[in-house]
């Protein structure tokens, strides 16, 4: 049961790193698109160049998210470990 518990952690810290990844890409194209012919005015441009910084700040909070959800994981994987080794040890 903790192994699944482990399993879908481990799960949830990649999911988080691959929608960080996805929000960073559409952050570059937003930011892209302020550049090109489709941002007419320069009220539009600032309003590209907005959605593209606030698409990279929710980013980089997602990246760290999934940073510490990892980091709490192998804290805890190695408490359990630690913990069954000291039972191990109790035994013999």
């Amino acid at each position: 049961m903790l192994q699944r518990a482990a399993a879908r952690n481990k799960k949830l810290g990649r999911n988080l790193y691959i929608l960080a990844a996805t929000l960073f890409v559409f952050s570059l194209t937003t930011c892209g698109v302020a550049y090109t012919s489709v941002a007419q005015s320069s009220g539009d441009r600032a309003l590209w160049h907005m959605m593209g910084l606030v698409l990279l700040l929710i980013a980089l909070v997602v990246t760290v998210a999934g940073m510490l959800t990892s980091l709490f994981e192998q804290a805890e994987r190695r408490a359990e470990e630690k913990s069954r080794n000291n039972r191990r040890d109790r035994r013999i």
